[in-house]
């Protein structure tokens, strides 16, 4: 009787050990994880002077919020956000909507065309004509340079965004499609209302790589709306004022009244990009958790079915 007590109380021991080195060993990686974003919040609202010197944790030192006034101070940066919101949003929407129709017809085994089609598609992912002829012919044949819809037409269909839904769609039940044919439906209608809401795991996958993609986004603002103000991205912004902020130091090693200048504003380089850094990831951070239930199902069946 002893001797199965000993062995019950020893598989005891056992059962608790996983749970509890597993549990250690999470917590470890969530700290690894979060200490970088907890010390950059925390350096983006301490002094700038003060960061210069180093050695913030996970709670600023002096606390100052010169750095986020320094960015949100320009009404041009609250129009750039209103630019960035309004691209993101509308690329988006209609990459989600365009780029699942091609996929919901490549994926219909009555559409003769569709291999061969589907082969063109998936040989722009490895033939590109480069950055001069992309840029040639946005602005000289599309004459879409200094206008919004630059953002919006070159971003509107995604291949490997049309790869991942259709292998998710082939994956769905045909008889579902099969019975709606039956009844009287065309493609449009199987689509809209069969297909589409079926889809909602992939496509909320799919919509939070084109919105961090386009939110992300800059170079084209440098490349196509570098002169227009008006249309600048908050991301491009953003990057402006750190580099002005950066030329600032740089002529404050050199020039007394740029040090004095510098050392009354209370923000430096080293604030100024952190906070730039929260601010670029704040709305992406936000919509996240929304989306995280449909990102895992999504990536999973899509990349799986079929």
């Amino acid at each position: 009787m002893t001797q199965i007590i000993v062995k019950k109380r020893k598989k005891h021991r056992r059962d608790l050990a996983f749970p509890i080195v597993n549990t250690v060993v999470l917590l470890l990686l969530m700290f690894l994880t979060l200490y970088p974003v907890l010390n950059t919040v925390a350096i983006s609202f301490n002094d700038g002077i003060d960061a210069v010197r180093g050695g913030i944790g996970l709670w600023p030192r002096e606390f100052s919020v010169e750095a986020y006034k320094s960015l949100l101070s320009d009404k041009l940066t609250y129009n750039a956000f209103g630019i960035s919101v309004a691209r993101t949003v509308i690329t988006t929407v209609l990459n989600i909507f365009l780029t699942s129709m091609l996929a919901f017809a490549l994926s219909r085994k009555e559409y003769v065309l569709r291999k061969p089609i589907t082969l063109i598609v998936v040989l722009t992912m490895y033939v590109n004509a480069g950055l001069i002829p992309n840029f040639l012919l946005i602005q000289k044949t599309l004459n879409l340079s200094k206008t919004f819809w630059v953002y919006i037409v070159p971003t509107m269909f995604s291949c490997f965004n049309m790869i991942v839904i259709r292998t998710y769609i082939i994956g769905l039940p045909e008889a579902l499609a099969e019975s709606a044919r039956i009844d009287g439906a065309n493609d449009l209608r199987i689509f809209w209302q069969i297909i589409f809401p079926l889809c909602m795991p992939v496509l909320a996958t799919v919509a939070l790589f084109v919105a961090v993609g386009s939110w992300n986004q800059w170079f084209d603002t440098q490349l196509y709306n570098g002169s227009k103000k008006n249309l600048y991205s908050l991301q491009y912004l953003l990057k402006m004022k750190l580099a002005t902020s950066m030329n600032t130091t740089n002529a404050a090693n050199t020039s007394v009244d740029a040090l004095a200048a510098t050392s009354a504003s209370k923000s430096t380089p080293v604030t100024v990009r952190c906070a730039i850094t929260v601010v670029s990831a704040l709305p992406i951070l936000i919509v996240y958790p929304f989306l995280q239930r449909y990102f895992v199902t999504g990536m999973v069946l899509g990349g799986v079915k079929g």
